[in-house]
């Protein structure tokens, strides 16, 4: 005789039940086991997805590159050979805009943070002194260049050399564009701690150490640009600058051609006024 409440058990293979649980359920004096089969995992917003597969993202092949690289060519090739010269402007436009904006990201990596700035009471000298230091300055032979790199640790380190052994020392900036001078001898005065006695009309600057001059551990400061990195950036700026002189150039080409459009439609509809008033005589 059996039980009442008899208990069935399926077997079920291994395999079937390795991600299932297990669940006793009693209703109505009757119990159950029943297999339930794991939750699908969470995605990464934490809900949960059923019944969806997962694609990797294929990776283009070369052929596919190649094409797409030469459909860009070709449409590339039809703005600059097209009859209509806005478009070609428009076109050129573009693209020294893309590249402006591409030099002004990569002179930002040569900026870093700006240490705090250091006082220092500059040295006050006489109308006798000045003069003095000035004729001195002006007949030495040794001089430290500034050239396209512009100011970087390299110079820095020149100067405080120079001071080893004389009180002043020259330095003389080529290139330089007009008022970028000044903007030399406030640099390396913030760098080396001198004080500028005179700046020339040939570009040359003369500094002079000062009376209780100590030369310092570091001779170059850690927050200039080394010898290449001052290159790169001069390179940088140097194509900016021309960049920057095209899109003006283009700007001005695409606004005298629209002017010319405005002409031209008013001498068009002025020749159709008059034509119908003299058919209309």
């Amino acid at each position: 005789m059996q039980p009442r409440h008899a208990i069935n058990l399926i077997s079920t293979p291994t395999r079937c039940i390795s991600n299932a649980s297990v669940s006793l359920k009693v209703d109505n004096d009757v119990i159950r086991f029943c297999l339930d089969k794991s939750p699908t995992p969470p995605d990464k917003n934490g809900t949960e997805i059923r019944g969806q597969k997962t694609w990797k993202k294929k990776n283009k092949s070369k052929r596919a590159k190649v094409n797409e690289l030469k459909l860009y060519r070709l449409l590339a090739k039809k703005k600059m050979t097209s009859p209509n010269p806005q478009v070609r402007i428009r076109y050129k436009l573009g693209k020294a805009k893309r590249k402006e904006a591409w030099l002004i990201e990569k002179l930002m990596k040569f900026e870093g943070p700006k240490p705090p700035v250091e006082t220092y009471d500059p040295e006050i000298l006489t109308v006798e002194e000045k003069f003095y230091l000035k004729r001195t300055g002006a007949k030495k032979k040794h001089y430290v260049p500034v050239g396209r790199r512009g100011v970087f640790g390299g110079v820095v380190l020149n100067m405080h050399l120079h001071w080893k052994k004389h009180e002043t020392v020259k330095v003389i900036c080529k290139p330089c564009r007009p008022g970028q001078i000044q903007e030399y001898a406030e640099e390396l005065t913030r760098l080396s701690k001198g004080t500028v006695i005179d700046i020339k009309s040939n570009n040359t600057i003369i500094f002079y150490r000062g009376k209780n001059y100590v030369q310092p551990k570091v001779m170059s400061p850690p927050d200039t640009l080394s010898k290449n990195k001052a290159l790169e950036k001069s390179k940088y700026e140097q194509s900016l600058e021309h960049t920057s002189q095209f899109i003006e150039k283009l700007e001005n080409e695409l606004e005298e051609y629209r002017k010319h459009i405005e002409r031209y439609k008013k001498n068009k509809e002025a020749v159709s006024n008059d034509s119908h008033v003299s058919h209309a005589v």
